[in-house]
C-alpha cells in the first residue's frame, strides 16, 4: 500500500483549494495518499460536498478551513487547526491568489493592498507558522504557486506581478534558511491556466472585442503562450506531487516554469 501511495500518512495544507489550481493540487496529493486541509471561499453546501467527494474518492481525511488569507490571525488559526486536527503539516502549498487589471495611475489602492496581502503576505504568514513544526519533525515541503508573472511582467498587472516576483524571492530566502534541513521550498510558475480567475479575463476580452469566448481564449494564448494550449490544474498537481517527493529532496529555491514556452521567449 505504501508503495502505491507514496504520500500516505502525510498531511497537506493547500490554500485557495476549493477550485482551480489549488483543487487540482489537492486532488493530486490526495490521490497519492495525503490527508488534505482545504482552504477557500464557497457556498457551505458546495464545500461540504467537495470534502465528502475527496475523502470518499481517495480514502483520505479531508477537512476545510475558511481562513481569509488577507488576515494573519485567521491564517494562524488555520495552521493551528490543521496541526491539531490532522496531526501536523508535511506539505504546505501556498496557492491563494486574486487579480485586478488596471494601469498603475488608476489602480485602486485597496485592490493593490488586497493583492499583496493575499498573493504574497499570506505565504509569509503560513510559512512562518508552519516552519516550527516542520523543523521539529525534521521534514517539510513548501510549494509556492507563483506565476509566469513571477519571472516576467505584463502591463496593467502591477500588483499581481509585484506580488508574484516577491513570492519567488520569498521562496529563495526560505530555501536558503532551510538548506541544511530536510525542508525544501520551491515555486511553480504557471502560464495561462483556465481557472475561474483567467475565465474572467477571457470573458472581459470577449465582451470588449465582441468576439466569441473561444476566439478570446485563442487570442489570449497567442499573445503569451507559444504552445497555444492552457496548462491544466492536473499537470500542475503532478508537478507539486514531484516537488513533495523524496526525488525532489535537492530541488531547492527554484522557480519552475510550466507555461507552454511563455518565459522561454
Amino acid at each position: 500500500m505504501s508503495e502505491s501511495k507514496p504520500h500516505r500518512s502525510k498531511v497537506a495544507l493547500v490554500t485557495g483549494s476549493t477550485s482551480g489550481i489549488g483543487l487540482g493540487i489537492a486532488r493530486a496529493l490526495a490521490d497519492q495518499g495525503a490527508d488534505i486541509m482545504l482552504n477557500g471561499f464557497g457556498e457551505p453546501a458546495a464545500i461540504s460536498s467537495l470534502v465528502t467527494e475527496l475523502s470518499t474518492r481517495y480514502g483520505v481525511r479531508v477537512l476545510h478551513h475558511g481562513a481569509d488569507m488577507s488576515k494573519p490571525s485567521e491564517i494562524e488559526d488555520m495552521i493551528r487547526s490543521t496541526e491539531s486536527k490532522l496531526g501536523r503539516i508535511d506539505f504546505l502549498i501556498n496557492n491563494a491568489g486574486i487579480q485586478h487589471v488596471s494601469a498603475v495611475e488608476t489602480f485602486p489602492v485597496e485592490r493593490w493592498d488586497a493583492i499583496i496581502a493575499i498573493n504574497l503576505s499570506s505565504a509569509f504568514h503560513t510559512t512562518r507558522c508552519a516552519l516550527p513544526g516542520m523543523r521539529k519533525r525534521g521534514f517539510g515541503r513548501i510549494v509556492n504557486i507563483a506565476s509566469a508573472h513571477g519571472l516576467v511582467a505584463s502591463a496593467n498587472k502591477s500588483a499581481y506581478v509585484a506580488a508574484k516576483h516577491g513570492l519567488v524571492g520569498l521562496t529563495k530566502s526560505v530555501a536558503l534558511e532551510c538548506a541544511t534541513t530536510a525542508i525544501t521550498c520551491n515555486a511553480i510558475c504557471p502560464g495561462w491556466v483556465l481557472t475561474p480567475l483567467v475565465q474572467k479575463q477571457v470573458d472581459a476580452r470577449a465582451g470588449e472585442k465582441k468576439i466569441s469566448n473561444e476566439d478570446a481564449k485563442r487570442e489570449l494564448l497567442a499573445e503569451k503562450q507559444p504552445s497555444g494550449e492552457f496548462v491544466t490544474p492536473e499537470q500542475l498537481g503532478q508537478l507539486a506531487v514531484f516537488l513533495c517527493s523524496e526525488a525532489a529532496a535537492q530541488v531547492r529555491g527554484v522557480a519552475w516554469a510550466m507555461d507552454g514556452g511563455w518565459t522561454a521567449q
